[in-house]
């Protein structure tokens, strides 16, 4: 658990030290380069998910970070650290699954999974109603404000899918080449310049 002593870089850099409680209820904005986009995060929703999404708002972990992969009609999906150190030190540090107790409809907010108990960074916000994501594991743990969703309507969806299936960017060179890459190859993404908490109750 971070200390007082503990500096955002190192928390970064040692995600052991990233693993707060969060409140039962929480509201993060997020600064981006669309305007505001304010989130209510529910703890009871998806335990391990908030707790996760808390610690990483806690660290500073979404600054600059871009709307890599945002599908017209279906999701903007984000999450993927500018700084390759910082997604070295994260790739593996995965949480538990959490039951998935609300549905994911328009504005509802989830982590990406990539299987059984596989997620750690990337969220994505649901453009429409994609309930056909509950029974593949994929738990909401927040929801983003009616007045907010205009925002993210307004996220840049030019690039489709990701590479190898789409035009987008390649998440694996995300990882190992953080923004450089995506500044080089997608001017046009969005981005997270920065995430805070506003309420905890």
């Amino acid at each position: 658990m971070p200390s007082g002593h503990d500096s955002p870089a190192s928390v970064l850099l040692d995600p052991a030290r990233a693993s707060l409680r969060a409140p039962e209820h929480f509201t993060v904005v997020l600064e981006t380069t669309k305007g505001e986009i304010r989130m209510e995060v529910h703890r009871a929703w998806a335990p391990h998910g908030a707790d996760r999404f808390y610690s990483l708002v806690k660290a500073g972990y979404y600054t600059d970070v871009a709307f890599f992969r945002v599908i017209s009609g279906f999701m903007a999906q984000t999450g993927i650290h500018g700084d390759p150190k910082v997604n070295a030190a994260w790739r593996h540090a995965t949480i538990p699954d959490d039951p998935v107790l609300q549905s994911n409809k328009r504005g509802m907010v989830s982590f990406a999974t990539a299987g059984p108990n596989s997620r750690t960074t990337q969220f994505f916000i649901n453009f429409v109603d994609n309930s056909r994501l509950d029974q593949m594991g994929f738990a909401p743990f927040a929801q983003v404000a009616p007045e907010s969703m205009a925002v993210v309507d307004r996220l840049y969806a030019g690039y489709g899918e990701g590479a190898p299936n789409g035009k987008g960017p390649s998440q694996a060179r995300i990882q190992r080449e953080g923004n450089a890459y995506l500044r080089a190859e997608f001017p046009l993404l969005d981005y997270i310049r920065s995430a805070r908490i506003i309420e905890e109750k």
